[in-house]
């Protein structure tokens, strides 16, 4: 067996002589094999030569050897199946990322909600802030929704997980329509205040074990259907509150974050069970007001909300408060300093 040697350089095909072909070498030892091998081209080698080690002589299976290993590189790496059918792919380490992102902390966040119940129903406020971070950013939005003719629902936290909030109750409430034996939607029986309540309670304590949180403290405000056995046939004005984790309480009166400090005692103080509508709504804007005296994340443009039985569900379009910073506790000097004591 014969194979070709490494190619000479240009001076040493010029100083040669043109080799004979394989033939005619071949056919030359046939008679004279001595001869042959003494007078065989440089070109023509035998195969136990050293030079036959060199991987350019063998290229077809140093091309294989590069093309597997290039397949195996290109299938080892996962694949992302990106929306549109894009199948581009990631590192392993952006996919375990990805697998286990979680919402870490808020980001977009409105302040307090404030509750309370009145002689004819239950009342909500909240203000129409949410702040980046300690950004005002958004002064348009509204943290009050209806839920159904019976229900109210406010939240404080994250913006954008109140709003998956409501769609899901919004979906909730389309699926029981269509589902009803009724077609008229005044025979199909809607949740009361307290169903929605416990619903919540479940979603909520749901995301906090899989350790992703809703990042929202809700008030659900509405009136609440007997319970079963019970001798009383009227409905109940409910407020209720559930936090991210899935606690959950019924009280007379509710506020949410700072409000929880600033503006319970001010509403325990003042409230009564036979408060009259105009009580309770000045009652809460006096604590509004308060929240936007100290809460740095508040505004003085708010949202009342009711819940009657005669009208149902009512959310004002907001409005400002007044507010009077001539009080002395905002105009003497700070720290011995004349003016308010910043920079």
């Amino acid at each position: 067996q014969w194979q070709i040697a490494p190619p000479v350089t240009f001076q040493q095909q010029q100083s040669r002589t043109p080799a004979p072909t394989p033939q005619a070498t071949i056919s030359s030892s046939a008679h004279n094999s001595s001869a042959s091998t003494t007078q065989r081209s440089p070109l023509i080698v035998s195969t136990n030569s050293a030079v036959s080690s060199y991987p350019y002589l063998n290229p077809l299976l140093f091309l294989g050897f590069v093309l597997f290993s290039a397949a195996v590189s290109v299938m080892s790496a996962p694949i992302s199946l990106a929306p549109g059918g894009s199948a581009s792919r990631v590192s392993a380490k952006s996919g375990l990322e990805a697998a286990t992102e979680r919402t870490r902390q808020p980001i977009v966040t409105g302040t307090s909600v404030l509750g309370i119940k009145y002689k004819d129903g239950v009342m909500l406020a909240a203000d129409t802030l949410c702040s980046y971070g300690s950004m005002a950013k958004y002064k348009d939005a509204r943290r009050l929704a209806k839920v159904n003719d019976a229900t109210l629902l406010g939240a404080g936290g994250e913006y954008s997980d109140f709003q998956s909030i409501t769609d899901l109750l919004r979906r909730n409430a389309l699926e029981d329509k269509c589902t009803a034996d009724s077609l008229y939607e005044e025979d199909v029986n809607e949740e009361c205040a307290k169903e929605v309540w416990n619903y919540l309670r479940a979603v909520m304590y749901n995301r906090r074990n899989k350790m992703n949180p809703l990042w929202n403290d809700l008030v659900v405000a509405g009136f609440s259907q007997p319970a079963f056995g019970e001798a009383s046939e009227e409905n109940k004005p409910f407020l209720g509150l559930v936090d991210k984790i899935g606690t959950t309480y019924e009280d007379d009166v509710i506020a949410t974050g700072f409000g929880s400090y600033l503006a319970i005692p001010i509403l325990r103080e003042k409230h009564r069970p036979d408060l009259e509508e105009g009580e309770a709504r000045a009652l809460l804007e006096d604590c509004m007001r308060v929240l936007f005296y100290r809460d740095c994340r508040a505004l003085n443009r708010i949202q009342i909300a009711k819940v009657t039985k005669e009208d149902g569900v009512l959310i004002s379009d907001p409005y400002e408060i007044e507010t009077s910073w001539d009080s002395a506790s905002f105009v003497e000097p700070k720290g011995q300093l004349e003016g308010d004591g910043g920079w």
